[in-house]
């Protein structure tokens, strides 16, 4: 659960980072133009990435070995 959390505040912030300094100011831009809109959008992308990633088990971690 710390890894789904992690992924979508990590997103949200990327999201707002990406707003702040490469943002579309003319207002054409449907998802960077906002704050919210764009800050929402890659906090959505970071939680399925945080459900995508696969947390290595022990068991998994031997047989590597």
């Amino acid at each position: 659960m710390k890894r789904v959390l992690l992924s979508t505040l990590a997103g949200a912030l990327i999201g707002f980072l990406y707003y702040r300094f490469i943002g579309c100011y003319s207002g054409t831009c449907s998802i960077t133009s906002d704050p919210f809109a764009s800050t929402f959008y890659f906090a959505i992308i970071g939680l399925l990435f945080g459900f995508i990633i696969k947390k290595e088990t022990k068991e998994e971690t031997r047989k590597a070995q």
